[in-house]
């Protein structure tokens, strides 16, 4: 049956809408904290939007080597927001860059076997996971919707008032519409919020002028990368969580597409995720990971074609090339974006949490291993000299609240659920991540 050109590209560009606020909203939040320059930060706004569209065409493209072949679209994990702005503070952003490196190819590495992998990371352990890294990443909002750390009016009525209208306005779209809009509430928030602060005098198009209409992506645009073993034991954590929350992406796809998947096919998938992170790391951008907003989209819509989702790559392709668009983004005031990372990174909590309702909490031994990691967690980030007095080789898995709270997660979930001679466990977990 004939399609409809037309039809094809819009169903393409909104799938490219409903993912346009999570993508760039990465970059923008760790480029800030990191304190990139105008021009540094349009690059990596713009690669980040070209490798969203290369990584969402790998993983549609299925063939012998890699691709889910399923209508998919990959965009920047969240999960990774937390680390790399940690890893970027204390090491430097050629570390960023190194751990992804290694993280890509640990995942290509595992992708034939992350199927039987998937049992010691159950919602007890994912869910803990992704609790702590939205909690580590509140302060960064709330720095935001002061004005920014070092900012001059740091808190003024100003900064708090359009950060809170912001968010309110987010809040009502969210309120009083259903469907698309609701799906690009974030998006319209930031347009608004900068709408109103241009009146106020508070936005500059100065990077919007100075930025050129099209480049070619640069490799290693920052630097070689530098190799530190504790940020890629980061960057391999948030690499298999992404991994356990695209298994249960390509099931729910799976369902809607009436495809039975195989062994084969998510192994298929994990390599191309792996691939994508890869030339992220090569490129200067972000560990990729599938995107469930499209998922949702997809079942709106109706439309299960691949051809709109490759349609989607493609613009996203041709976006990431002109970097005018890219500057556009960054000249949304830091309030505005405070406002807007509330609701973000609060919903990472929230999701982290969606993640534990799947935990039987009637168990003991699940309740400890979420007090137990969260706490540790949590703890290492508010009091991140504890362990200042430990050797450096066991401080490596110490001084990272997210690293100090997974490895307590993995840990206890190990002692308490998988060697414990329950043999349905391996399945169990399996089906939790089908029915997820």
């Amino acid at each position: 049956m004939k399609q409809n050109p037309f039809k094809i590209a819009s169903l393409g560009i909104q799938h490219v809408l409903a993912m346009y606020a999570g993508a760039v909203i990465v970059p923008l939040i760790v480029g800030g904290a990191l304190g990139l320059t105008g021009e540094q930060l349009t690059y990596l706004v713009s690669i980040d939007i070209f490798m969203c569209g290369i990584a969402t065409l790998l993983q549609v493209w299925r063939n012998k080597f890699f691709g889910i072949g399923l209508p998919v679209v990959l965009g920047c994990t969240f999960t990774a927001v937390g680390p790399m702005i940690a890893i970027g503070g204390q090491y430097g952003i050629s570390a960023i860059y190194g751990s992804i490196l290694v993280s890509g190819i640990f995942v290509v590495v595992i992708s034939k076997y992350f199927g039987k992998l998937v049992r010691f990371f159950p919602p007890v352990v994912t869910g803990s996971v992704v609790t702590i890294i939205g909690i580590t990443l509140i302060p960064v909002a709330m720095n935001n919707m002061a004005g920014g750390q070092g900012s001059p009016d740091f808190g003024s009525l100003t900064n708090i008032g359009l950060a809170f209208g912001t968010l309110l306005f987010i809040i009502v779209l969210f309120r009083f519409f259903k469907g698309f809009i609701r799906a690009i509430a974030i998006l319209l928030g930031l347009a608004g919020g900068t709408v109103v602060a241009y009146f106020m005098g508070m936005v500059s198009f100065t990077a919007v002028e100075e930025a050129s209409w099209l480049h070619m992506p640069a490799p290693f645009y920052f630097g070689l990368p530098t190799f530190e073993v504790s940020a890629i034991l980061t960057m391999i954590l948030v690499a298999m969580v992404s991994l356990v929350e695209s298994t249960g992406v390509y099931f729910a796809l799976g369902d809607i597409c009436e495809e039975k998947l195989e062994e084969k096919d998510l192994a298929s998938g994990y390599r191309a995720e792996g691939l994508a992170i890869i030339l992220g790391a090569f490129f200067n951008a972000f560990p990729y990971t599938t995107y469930s907003q499209n998922v949702g989209l997809l079942q709106l819509s109706g439309v299960k074609t691949k051809n709109v989702i490759y349609t989607a790559g493609a613009f996203l392709v041709l976006l990431g090339l002109m970097p005018k668009i890219g500057a556009l983004t960054t000249i949304i005031p830091t309030p505005v974006l405070g406002g807007a990372m509330v609701a973000m990174f609060g919903m990472v909590v929230a999701y982290g949490i969606k993640m534990l309702s799947k935990v039987d909490f009637s168990s003991q031994e699940n309740l400890l291993i979420i007090a137990c990691s969260v706490g540790m967690g949590l703890g290492v980030t508010a009091v991140p000299e504890l362990f200042s007095q430990m050797p450096t080789s066991i401080r490596i898995l110490t001084d990272n609240g997210i690293v100090a709270g997974s490895l307590t997660a993995i840990g206890l979930n190990l002692v308490f659920n998988v060697f414990k001679g329950n043999k349905v466990d391996k399945k169990a977990s399996f089906a939790e991540q089908k029915a997820s």
